[in-house]
């Protein structure tokens, strides 16, 4: 059992990982409709986001099972991934209706 545990751990640490490193990306393009970027800066910034990825995805694989790539990591990670764009998808559907509603709501009252 302690084994089949260790396992669902690191399936789990790997869901978290996969949303996590989705949720940073995702608020860079959000940072990146606020304030207008340059090509350059765009290069810098994906360059230093890919290269905190790649270092955060290493150390989580090293502290869950020991630096060797196993197939549920993989998995979970990229379930992870999908997981926050298609919920993050509705929440922002559902948040712009919501934020639409209550601007016509307002004009009316005025």
């Amino acid at each position: 059992m302690q084994g089949l545990r260790t396992e669902v751990t690191a399936f789990l640490t790997a869901f978290l990982t996969g949303m996590i490193v989705v949720c940073a990306y995702v608020c860079i393009r959000k940072f990146r409709r606020v304030i207008r970027h340059t090509l350059t800066m765009v290069a810098v910034e994906d360059g230093l986001y890919w290269t905190g990825t790649a270092v955060y995805i290493f150390t989580q694989i090293y502290s869950t099972s020991s630096g060797s790539i196993r197939w549920y990591f993989v998995i979970g990670a990229g379930l992870g991934t999908a997981v926050f764009l298609l919920f993050g998808r509705v929440f922002g559907n559902v948040w712009s209706k919501c934020i639409k509603k209550r601007s016509e709501k307002s004009r009316k009252n005025y």
